[in-house]
């Protein structure tokens, strides 16, 4: 191949990955309340699970959960642990211990060869905690909502990245209130509700919302409610909310990210057909010359 040739290759190669604008698995995160069941997908999967390994992450050291398409025995969350046909790695019952990173990975067999790129997956649990167990009207509470990810990222790089985020809000919906003090930390993703309260808080409810970019990904729900027993004395009692989605599997790419990838595509393709029929000229060119002739470039 003529060294002309071979440079118009490379130039197709570096235009088409432009087009595509995406290279190996893309990340997932998925968000989920403390307590609930969730399922994590493996975008590299293989039809047969049995070359799918699951490592965790958390505190900078890996645990093997899943190897060659068997449960490891000896890890803590191994009755609580389940592979899906499609190599998606089901967990029961989920605590705020659980959240970190996950590494869907694709080997040939012990001791083999990986068959494709990691396929990752960053799991956060949302839980809520008060600072009173039972309460009565004139107290001051204080509600802390705390979004537990992986360790080696702090709030504010979630943030910036993934534009995640944690709100307070009341039973309509508002996110804010005279009545409440909100308060959050820079260095864990914490943010808590103080408030003291009256008779008529009594059932009400107040929801922490976790968002990235703007989407609820998932909720907890705390209600004051009466006490048979204690009379006046109130109690703060957990509730779950569901997901806004199945379940939280959400890729980086997002819709501007997309718009932009399409926005390249546009001002990319014309580029790649012209960059192909000089390409295609250049050849003909060189294989009708004859011996001896010198090939005049033109500017097309």
């Amino acid at each position: 191949m003529s060294d002309n040739n071979h440079l118009c290759l490379l130039g197709l190669i570096f235009l088409s990955s432009l087009l595509t604008g995406v290279s190996g698995v893309d990340d997932a995160h998925v968000f989920i309340s403390s307590g609930e069941d969730v399922r994590l997908p493996c975008n590299n999967a293989l039809q047969d699970c049995t070359s799918t390994t699951w490592l965790y992450n958390r505190y900078s050291t890996f645990a093997e959960l899943i190897r060659l398409g068997r449960k490891r025995k000896d890890t803590e969350s191994h009755e609580r642990l389940s592979l899906e046909s499609d190599c998606s790695l089901n967990i029961r019952n989920i605590s705020t211990e659980d959240s970190g990173s996950y590494i869907c990975q694709q080997w040939t067999g012990e001791g083999g060869e990986r068959l494709r790129p990691d396929a990752r997956v960053y799991l956060h649990v949302l839980h809520v905690s008060s600072s009173h167990t039972e309460i009565s009207s004139g107290l001051s509470v204080t509600l802390f909502c705390r979004l537990f990810s992986y360790t080696g990222v702090s709030c504010d790089d979630w943030i910036r990245s993934e534009s995640i985020h944690l709100f307070w809000v009341n039973q309509a919906g508002v996110k804010s209130d005279s009545r409440y003090q909100i308060s959050s930390s820079s260095d864990h993703c914490i943010i808590s509700l103080n408030k003291t309260l009256l008779n008529e808080d009594h059932n009400r409810e107040w929801r922490c919302e976790v968002t990235q970019r703007d989407q609820v990904k998932t909720s907890v729900t705390y209600t004051v409610k009466s006490s048979a027993e204690a009379g006046s004395t109130t109690s703060v009692i957990p509730v779950h909310s569901t997901h806004s989605q199945d379940p939280s599997t959400t890729n980086t790419h997002t819709i501007k990210e997309i718009l932009t990838i399409l926005k390249t595509a546009v001002f990319t393709a014309p580029t790649v057909i012209l960059l192909q029929i000089i390409c295609a000229r250049r050849a003909g060119r060189k294989d009708s010359q004859q011996p001896g002739e010198i090939e005049i470039n033109t500017i097309i």
